[in-house]
């Protein structure tokens, strides 16, 4: 089987509190090929990254020591970046509303399924033509995950 790989370089966001989770996920990004931006560890650090790198994708946790990480996902949403969220809790109610088609995964998770989604998140969107004419759509795939 060949190895799940990001392609080269591409700059993902981590914004995790537990170092020894961060590191495991930098580690994951790292040998997939990625650049690891961060790992930042409150909500503050994440949104100062964004500021000054470029991000192509992000792993999220959802609670950082300094409050909830939805001002971050919302940024990188309105940014069109994909995002995945890592919890050990799972989603509150007010963040499954906010965003109801981000990928979920629950700590621990394999860093197979890690890369194999953010590598979807981050390929290359096929072009299709809509009614015929001339304008062009980007088709994006959206993955449900199954837990919460």
């Amino acid at each position: 089987m060949t190895p799940l790989c990001l392609p080269d370089r591409t700059p993902i966001l981590i914004a995790e509190d537990e170092p020894f989770v961060a590191l495991d996920l930098a580690a994951t990004v790292q040998d997939a090929g990625g650049l690891v931006i961060g790992p930042a560890a409150t909500v503050a650090e994440a949104l100062a990254l964004l500021d000054t790198q470029p991000v192509a994708a992000a792993i999220l946790d959802v609670n950082l020591s300094d409050g909830d990480i939805g001002p971050v996902a919302e940024r990188l949403i309105a940014r069109g970046v994909p995002i995945l969220f890592h919890t050990a809790v799972g989603l509150s109610d007010e963040l499954r509303a906010r965003f109801p088609n981000v990928v979920v995964f629950q700590k621990p998770s394999s860093p197979e399924d890690i890369v194999r989604d953010l590598a979807a998140l981050v390929e290359p969107k096929p072009k299709v033509a809509i009614d015929g004419g001339d304008e062009i759509a980007t088709v994006r795939r959206v993955r449900q995950s199954s837990g919460s």
